[in-house]
Order: C-alpha cells, then structure tokens, then sequence
C-alpha cells in the first residue's frame, strides 16, 4: 500500500486558521456572535466538515452531501474558499468559488457567488464570513433531510478550492449524520483532504470513514481506482488507515453491522472512536493512482 506522507502538523500558522498537516486541512478555530441557545448533546458530534481538493469542470467539480437526522431544523453554513488558501501556500486556488445548495424535492435551490452579495449580516454575527469579497457562503435553516452542495468555479474557471460545513446549532435530537464530498482525486499534494471538528462532549463519538471508486461507475466516468484512507489526529499523528476495507477482519465486521459494508473489495473504510477535537481524514489513489471518488464520514453516536 502507498502511504501519503506527511512532512509537518501545527496550528497557528494563518492567523484566525488552523492549519492541520501542514496547511492540508483548514479550519476556523471558533464561531463567534450570538446564536439560539441549545441543549448541547451529551455524545460528542460532529459540527464543523471541510474538504480541500481540486476544482475542475464537468463532472470534476466539487460536491458535498450531508444528512440532517433527527426531529429539529438546523442552522448551518456552507462556505466555498478559494482566494484565501495562497495565504497557506495553495498557489494554484480557485480564484471566484461558486456555491449552490440544492435540498429534498420542493426546496429551492440555493445559489451565492459572492459572500456580500446576500446574508452578510447574518455571516457576520455567527463570525463565519469569509475573509475575501470573491468566496462565497450561505446560511441556511434546514429542516432534516439530504442535501448537496456543489462548488465550482465562476466561468469554468479550475483550482483548489475548500468547502465546508459549519453546524450552529448541535443538540440532541438533530445533527450532521452523514457527510461525504465527491471530488477528483490527484496525486501528491492533490488527494482529497477532509477535516472535522467534533463538538465538546462528555461521551466519545464513533465515526465511520469511507473510500468510494469503483462503484461510483457507470454514473461517474474515470473513477479512482482502488481508494486508500488515513485518519490523522490535529497533530498529524497516525491513528488507522486502510487500503481495502475487509482486510481489518475487526473493522469489516464492524462496518457491516452498522449496515455500511461496500460493494466493491478495492474500496476502503475504518472505524475510529473520537473525544472532541480536530481531525484529518486523507483519501488518495493506492500507488498514486488518480480518478474520481467519495469520501464519506458517518456519525454512529455513542461509543456502543
């Protein structure tokens, strides 16, 4: 199996940005202004998701699902960030990020360019705006359901880009159940590179990580052959990776009682129990190999 090494993890090098893996995966350390007050859940869970990965056009954009389980709407940002990733050496980023929100039937599409063009108020307060006029983001009241986003670029333009999930109002009875982005998935510096943030929490929370490829096709032309998964701690420490997801036999037996076994024996998938904090989950191609994939991240809840 080819691991993807990583050369250096700290925080701190952009100020208001943490930056795990050596500017891999970026996060906001914080959400400030006022929101809802809330019942915080006694699990920790997922509230924040980010993935950086290429932007190009077609089917090679960049498209985020995510499921909002439980009885409560939930209020949410979706960000698209481009122009602010040369700050963190990224000098190919996307230059004008596009996002669009599309939900369960009947809900209108969701569409921003520029973040000031609608909502600046609203992004403002919950201290989530971007920090470039040309990147874009969207608040959003969601009641429980499947939604996707799509990040492109304006004009067809191509580039790296980050889109991301940001959860203001975790409670018991309503979160963030399945996350997974689509992405083109290159070599070296270009894999697929998610980042959550589990909430504070008095229990740990059990997390499943999937690598989707071949069974992407024939929907989706040139997929990522055999996927490759690491799970890195914010300080970049290792902590389970897999190749193909029957050869923990542990781990297999595990993703098939939660009902999340693959179809394919190439694709990858691990289990992990998380605290609270910040981690990066690295999808690539075994060998370098490159195509289209789908990294999936499952909130299972409480530590069974």
């Amino acid at each position: 199996m080819h691991h993807h090494r990583i050369s250096s993890c700290r925080p701190g090098l952009v100020p208001g940005l943490f930056i795990a893996c050596a500017a891999l995966a970026i996060f906001v350390t914080d959400i400030q202004g006022q929101l809802p007050a809330q019942t915080p859940p006694p699990t920790s869970e997922i509230v924040q998701l980010s993935t950086r990965m290429p932007i190009g056009v077609g089917d090679q954009v960049g498209i985020g699902g995510f499921i909002i389980t439980g009885n409560i709407p939930k209020q949410v940002i979706l960000r698209g960030i481009g122009p602010t990733l040369i700050q963190s050496g990224i000098a190919d980023a996307l230059a004008d990020p596009v996002l669009e929100l599309h939900g369960p039937s009947g809900f209108p599409t969701v569409t921003n360019d520029n973040w000031r063009d609608t909502q600046e108020q609203q992004l403002l307060a919950a201290g989530l705006a971007p920090n470039h006029n040309l990147e874009s983001a969207i608040w959003a009241t969601l009641s429980p359901g499947a939604y996707t986003a799509i990040l492109r670029g304006k004009n067809n333009t191509t580039g790296t880009a980050l889109v991301e999930i940001y959860d203001l109002t975790p409670a018991a009875d309503s979160k963030l159940g399945n996350l997974s982005t689509r992405a083109f998935v290159g070599a070296d510096q270009n894999i697929a590179i998610v980042g959550l943030m589990l909430s504070a929490g008095s229990v740990s929370d059990q997390v499943v990580v999937r690598g989707i490829g071949p069974s992407l096709a024939p929907a989706v032309s040139n997929v990522l052959a055999n996927p490759a998964l690491e799970l890195r701690n914010s300080n970049g420490s290792l902590l389970v990776s897999n190749n193909d997801w029957q050869d923990n036999t542990v781990q297999a037996q595990q993703i098939t009682a939660a009902g999340l076994a693959l179809t394919n024996t190439l694709e990858s998938a691990l289990v992990a129990i998380l605290p609270p904090g910040r981690y990066t989950a690295l999808l690539f191609g075994d060998n370098n190999d490159t195509g289209n994939g789908l990294v999936e991240v499952y909130d299972l809840g409480a530590t069974p």
